[in-house]
């Protein structure tokens, strides 16, 4: 180290013999910038001042286990959430499909009390959460005893109106037959689909107002005959028309709260009355089931005998059916001999209460109908059977009847039970082909 005459110290870098080494720490060499007009670089010695040297902190030696850095696990719940969220379609729909197979497996009797009157209930919870819903999601803020559970109204609202349609949804299959039927059915099907999904909540009011007024008229629709004891088509108008009581009263209501005529019109009453209309134009079409009555089985027999049983009448089913064929009920394929008759058998359930209601009537009428397809008419009715009385209901194994007819045509047949007004309970096609066998004939016997 040198001193200049002014007395400033000027510390030079001295290259190291290689291995030697020094307890100060290595001073660094500034860069070079270029200086002049010219970009002359010249070497200037660095100024530094002497300071105390600092002594660094000891090292810290890791653990072992830490010498790699790792990412932590997600938890379980972390794992849950996340597939949850990957897959909240599939959620929905395994969800839906499980509650709807958990009612079908629980569900009692349409006639079921219990029933009756929790479905009656939720109708009555599910009006009373409309009317608040409609009372407040307008203009005014809900009061401050009700805000704190106002943000779960959409999910009792759509708990309460699942829990409707799922029953009416089944009731109506058992009662659905013919393509008519199946389309109503699947209509039905539809509305409980869409009412878990987010989109169709979202709709509001409008969507929620007509879902209950269908639910009202399915409602009244077998509550009426299950509380008179018989079917009648003037009991589904009637229960249109008290769906239609309920959607003028809260029209009124909503009308008096908002005090916007137009917007209750289009929001309460357009939406109600509306279904009312599709569904008695469905029920004029004779789209729509005749619930509460619905078929439990029936088939195609070479013989129907009547026995005594230990409850009561029985019946023998005499089949020829291969053992193979399950799906078949009965001989569906029918090899008939000259004067063979072909028997249709049939099971009808209806509600505990159906009987005769007064003197000198025999109850709830049916009608059993025979079609054969002619090769150049087509469909044609053969024979109609309506001298037939449901003449008592709430038989666990159904109301039992038959019908038959005399040496049938070779060829395709359908056979239809329906109620006095046209509406079909269920139906049955068989195909008649000849035998010419002369052998004795040993018949399978089911118990009916």
């Amino acid at each position: 180290m040198t001193r200049q005459a002014s007395g400033n110290e000027v510390a030079t870098a001295t290259p190291r013999t290689p291995g030697e080494t020094t307890g100060t720490p290595e001073l660094e060499t500034p860069a070079l910038e270029p200086v002049g007009p010219l970009g002359v670089v010249s070497e200037a010695p660095a100024v530094v001042s002497e300071a105390p040297a600092v002594t660094p902190p000891p090292a810290v030696t890791p653990p072992p286990e830490d010498g790699v850095p790792t990412e932590k696990s997600p938890s379980l719940r972390a794992r849950v959430k996340d597939f949850r969220s990957r897959h909240a379609k599939w959620e929905l729909a395994i969800f839906f499909f499980a509650s709807f197979a958990f009612d079908i497996a629980t569900l009692p009797r349409i006639d079921n009390r219990f029933a009756l009157t929790k479905q009656g209930v939720f109708l009555g919870v599910l009006a009373l959460l409309l009317g608040v819903e409609l009372r407040w999601n307008w203009r005014e803020e809900p009061p401050r005893w009700l805000a704190r559970v106002w943000r779960f109204r959409e999910d009792a609202l759509h708990f309460f109106l699942g829990g409707l349609l799922s029953p009416y949804t089944l009731f109506y299959f058992k009662s659905a037959s013919g393509l008519t039927a199946l389309l109503f059915l699947s209509g039905v099907f539809g509305l409980l689909v869409a009412n878990e999904l987010p989109r169709f909540r979202a709709r509001g009011p409008v969507v929620r107002v007509a879902l209950f007024s269908f639910c009202v008229t399915s409602y009244f629709a077998y509550l009426l005959p299950v509380l008179l004891g018989y079917y009648s088509g003037t009991l589904f108008m009637a229960a249109a028309g008290l769906s239609c009581v309920a959607t003028l009263i809260l029209t009124l209501l909503v009308r008096r709260w908002s005090g916007d005529r137009r917007r209750t019109l289009r929001h309460v009453a357009l939406p109600g009355l509306g279904v009312q209309v599709l569904l008695l134009g469905l029920y004029l079409l004779k789209a729509i089931p005749p619930v509460p009555l619905s078929m439990l089985s029936s088939g195609i027999y070479h013989g129907v005998e009547v026995v005594k049983g230990p409850r009561g009448r029985d019946y023998r089913l005499l089949h020829e059916r291969s053992e193979w064929k399950l799906w078949e009920r009965g001989d569906q394929d029918f090899r008939a001999r000259p004067g063979d008759r072909v028997y249709f058998f049939a099971s009808v359930f209806a509600p505990a209460s159906f009987k005769p209601q007064r003197e000198g009537d025999r109850g709830t009428r049916l009608v059993i109908r025979w079609f054969y397809e002619d090769p150049e008419k087509g469909w044609t009715e053969y024979h109609a059977y309506d001298d037939l009385y449901l003449e008592q209901g709430g038989r666990e194994r159904g109301y039992r009847t038959f019908a038959y007819v005399t040496n049938p045509r070779v060829g395709d047949w359908r056979v239809s039970m329906e109620t006095e007004d046209g509406r079909e309970i269920g139906r049955l096609s068989f195909t008649v082909t000849p035998d010419d066998s002369t052998l004795p004939r040993e018949f399978k016997v089911d118990a009916g």
